[in-house]
C-alpha cells in the first residue's frame, strides 16, 4: 500500500492552500476516487477531506428563480427535494438512474462532475493509456471499444464521460463556480469538461488546487419543465453506465416548438450539446419528421473510434425517443425505472 498524507482542512481558503500542493486531490464521498486508488490508477500524494466544509452541502432557491446546489449535497437529496425535482425533472431522472441507491445516497454533486471515465483500458493499470499514463499510447483503439466515443475523440483517446447529471446539466446552460488560489470563477458546465485532444489526461479546466463548491441552473431553465425528459439506453437496467443517453427540453406553444435543448451522453468525453439540433427544431412542428431531423443534424459529425458504429444510429433513435417523450410532456411522476425507455409505470411523484 502507498502512503499518502490525509488533511481535513475546515475553511475553503485553508482546504485550497492544502490542494496546491503536487499531488494533492480533494476527497467528498470517495465513490470514484477510492475505487480508482485500491486498483492503482492514481495515487494522490495527499488527501484533503472536503466533507466538513461549511455551506457546501445547501440548496438555494435564487432570486432569478434559478437554484444553487452546493457541490456537496447528495445525490440522494437533490433528486428528492421536490421544488428541484418539479422545476428541473429532467435533471432528478438523470441523477435516479444513475449508479445504485447506496451510491446515491454517498456521491456528491461536485464530485459527479469530477469522476473519471469508466473505460476499462483506463481501469488497467497494464494496459497503454494516454489519460493514465501520458504518451504511454491507447489499448482501447485495437482492443474492446465498442462503448467508445463517436464524437470529438482524437487518436490519443476514445474513452467517454460517464455522468447521467451532467448531460441535462449541459443542456439547461448550467455553469459551475469554482474557487482557486486566484479567486472565484465560473464556467457553464458545457465547456468545463475537455475533449482528449492531444493531452486526455486533463478530463476538466480546472487548474491545480482549484474547487468546486457549486452547480448553477438559471431560472430560465425552469421554463422548459413541463415538456422535459432524460432516456438512457444501457446494457442493463441497473447499476450501469449508458451506452448512450439524451436530455430533451422543449418549450411547445400553439403547436410549434419555440425553443428546444438538447444533449447527449456516452457519445463523447463530455457531456455533447448539439445545438445544430437545437436550431433544427426550433419553429418546426413537434412531430416524427422534425425529430428524425434533428437527430441526424446531432450526429453529423460522428464517425466510429472502433467496432462502434453502432452508436452513431443509435443515438438517434435515443435522441427521437427522448423528444417524442418530452413533447408529449413531462410526467407527474418520475418513472419507476428512472430514464429507461423500457419504463412505463409511475414511480416517485415530482411534487410531493
Amino acid at each position: 500500500m502507498k502512503t499518502f498524507d490525509y488533511v481535513r482542512p475546515s475553511t475553503v481558503v485553508d482546504a485550497i492552500a492544502a490542494a496546491a500542493a503536487p499531488g494533492a486531490a480533494y476527497l467528498a464521498a470517495g465513490t470514484n476516487l477510492l475505487d480508482l486508488m485500491k486498483g492503482g490508477v492514481v495515487s494522490p500524494k495527499r488527501l484533503v477531506d472536503v466533507t466538513r466544509l461549511p455551506g457546501l452541502d445547501r440548496i438555494e432557491r435564487l432570486p432569478d428563480g434559478g437554484t444553487r446546489i452546493g457541490a456537496l449535497v447528495r445525490n440522494a437529496d437533490l433528486a428528492h427535494d421536490s421544488e428541484f425535482a418539479k422545476s428541473y425533472p429532467a435533471v432528478a431522472e438523470a441523477l435516479l438512474s444513475g449508479a445504485s441507491a447506496q451510491l446515491r445516497n454517498a456521491a456528491t454533486v461536485g464530485g459527479n462532475l469530477m469522476q473519471r471515465t469508466r473505460c476499462s483500458y483506463f481501469y488497467d493499470a497494464a494496459s497503454a493509456c494516454n489519460k493514465r499514463s501520458p504518451g504511454a499510447g491507447c489499448d482501447a483503439r485495437e482492443g474492446e471499444n465498442r462503448l467508445h466515443a463517436v464524437l470529438g475523440w482524437s487518436d490519443a483517446c476514445i474513452a467517454t464521460h460517464p455522468s447521467d447529471f451532467c448531460v441535462p446539466l449541459v443542456a439547461l446552460d448550467a455553469v459551475v463556480e469554482i474557487e482557486g488560489r486566484d479567486g472565484g470563477r465560473e464556467i457553464p458546465v458545457q465547456f468545463f469538461h475537455r475533449l482528449p485532444g492531444d493531452a486526455p489526461e486533463r478530463d476538466s479546466v480546472l487548474e491545480p488546487g482549484e474547487l468546486i463548491v457549486a452547480v448553477r441552473l438559471p431560472g430560465e431553465a425552469r421554463t422548459f419543465a413541463a415538456h422535459a425528459r432524460y432516456l438512457k439506453l444501457r446494457e442493463r437496467t441497473s447499476y450501469a453506465f449508458a451506452v448512450v443517453s439524451a436530455a430533451a427540453c422543449l418549450k411547445i406553444e400553439q403547436g410549434i416548438i419555440k425553443d428546444a435543448r438538447l444533449a447527449l451522453g456516452g457519445v463523447a468525453a463530455k457531456p455533447w450539446r448539439a445545438r445544430e439540433a437545437e436550431d433544427a427544431l426550433i419553429g418546426a412542428h413537434p412531430d416524427a419528421a422534425a425529430y428524425r431531423w434533428a437527430a441526424e443534424a446531432a450526429l453529423a459529425g460522428a464517425k466510429p473510434s472502433g467496432n462502434n458504429a453502432f452508436k452513431i444510429e443509435l443515438a438517434q433513435r435515443i435522441i427521437i425517443r427522448a423528444l417524442t417523450l418530452a413533447a408529449t410532456g413531462t410526467p407527474a411522476r418520475i418513472p419507476a425505472l428512472p430514464a429507461s425507455p423500457f419504463s412505463s409505470a409511475a414511480g416517485i411523484p415530482h411534487n410531493v
